[in-house]
């Protein structure tokens, strides 16, 4: 230590002898190294989860899209799914149904992807809780609706876990 150098205390505050004492500010720099090595283990996590968000939402390709029968029990759960959806979301008094389905396409990332072209037409029955009729297409011309709707559907179908990850449908 040179001469004129303050001397601080070790865990009391004040030294009981010159060989406990130690420079000021020496506990300082221990407290600013412990908080760069805190910054830092906190810069990697961010990183590492930032990494991890961005890989979830690149899914990687494994295999291309293909043109799947719509008769497919998986084809069939994931239309029944987002029409459930569809119906859920929808603003009409009456419930929407499948009437033709066009093209079905599957792609397998992390996930089956199914990309559903579909007709789909107002019904006879109205939204009602627990509804459980037998609903038929609306033929009276007035009453008339049909859509043409496309539906991404992502299904782990073995797990019972389906997300219609995006629908866009035009009137017909």
């Amino acid at each position: 230590m040179s001469r004129g150098e303050r001397l601080c205390g070790g865990e009391g505050g004040t030294p009981k002898s010159r060989e406990e004492a130690v420079p000021c500010g020496a506990e300082e720099g221990t407290m600013t190294r412990l908080w760069g090595s805190c910054l830092l283990l906190l810069t990697i996590l961010v990183a590492l989860v930032d990494s991890t968000f961005l890989n979830k939402n690149n899914s990687k390709v494994l295999r291309e899209l293909r043109n799947i029968s719509a008769s497919s029990g998986n084809v069939k759960q994931c239309l029944w799914f987002a029409m459930h959806e569809y119906n859920k979301e929808s603003k009409d008094k009456f419930l929407f149904q499948v009437f033709k389905v066009l093209q079905v396409q599957l792609q397998v990332t992390d996930c089956l992807e199914y990309f559903i072209d579909a007709e789909i037409a107002r019904t006879n029955c109205r939204k009602l809780p627990n509804s459980s009729e037998n609903c038929i297409v609306k033929e009276n011309f007035k009453l008339e609706k049909r859509r043409k709707c496309t539906f991404l559907v992502g299904a782990l179908p073995w797990h019972g876990n389906f997300t219609v990850m995006k629908k866009q449908c035009v009137d017909a």
